[in-house]
């Protein structure tokens, strides 16, 4: 029976170590799909944001109020 028990914990430790491995794999493919923000990005973004705020905003005061 000991040697039962034994081999059951030894393949819940091969699925831990596998699942640790594939944890650690999946995180470092994440970080090569998602791109770096750099000043220029962060810019581009912030100025898209502002000129939609303004376009809604101009949008809305055009309205005829009912």
């Amino acid at each position: 029976m000991q040697s039962k028990e034994l081999k059951q914990y030894s393949v819940r430790e091969d699925f831990s170590e596998y699942v640790a491995h594939l944890q650690l794999h999946m995180t470092l493919q994440a970080r090569n799909l998602v791109p770096n923000l750099n000043p220029k990005v962060i810019d581009s973004r912030e100025h898209l944001l502002h000129q939609t705020q303004a376009t809604i905003e101009k949008f809305i005061s055009r309205q005829a109020i009912s």
